[in-house]
């Protein structure tokens, strides 16, 4: 990798951790803190939330009708990420000991926490369930997929993606046959350093 990428990556890496800096900033100024994964709001703030709840009942009433008539859609599509949250959890239990590849853990992608919020009501945190599932399974699923790649073909594209996961740095320049040959197993050996 030549050195431009490198200092690119480590201006991303950078950027990474100040964006972290400003949201622990955001939990000092809505006043929260996370214990155990779980989310404290002092009372001053839980007080202030309940009164700022609006019913179910007053929601539903003032819902666009087409989030009612769509919401079955969405919904439908918990059956099959259930699915395939089932069958990426089996594959790289069963596949990634085989490859030295570090498991994914799932608690790392799917984080299920907005309905600590007093001032949604139950439909609102069903659905923030809901959302906090779907779109943790798809990071979930997208690390464990990056990983395989790595493992298996790290080889860029010809053509530009509109998003790449953050192992497809390391992968060998479309084209270059020589450095894929020569350095496929080193790369693959270096997998085992990923947590």
């Amino acid at each position: 990798m030549n050195d431009r990428l490198q200092e690119l990556i480590a201006t991303i890496k950078k950027l990474e951790q100040e964006l972290i800096v400003e949201l622990q900033k955001k939990e000092a100024e809505y006043s929260y803190e996370i214990r155990n994964k779980k989310v404290y709001f002092e009372q001053a703030i839980r007080r202030r939330h309940r009164y700022l709840l609006e019913t179910a009942r007053h929601y539903l009433r003032h819902a666009a009708l087409v989030n009612i008539l769509t919401a079955p859609f969405i919904w439908a599509c918990l059956f099959p990420a259930l699915l395939m949250d089932l069958m990426a959890s089996v594959y790289q239990f069963v596949c990634f000991p085989a490859y030295n590849i570090p498991k994914v853990r799932r608690s790392d992608y799917i984080v299920i926490d907005r309905h600590y919020l007093s001032y949604l009501n139950w439909i609102e945190k069903i659905n923030c369930c809901y959302c906090g599932y779907f779109n943790g399974l798809i990071s979930y699923i997208h690390e464990i997929a990056a990983r395989t790649e790595l493992y298996w073909c790290p080889i860029k594209h010809a053509r530009r993606t509109r998003a790449s996961h953050n192992h497809y740095h390391n992968f060998f320049d479309y084209g270059d046959a020589e450095r894929y040959r020569r350095e496929l197993n080193k790369i693959r050996a270096k997998i085992r350093d990923l947590s």
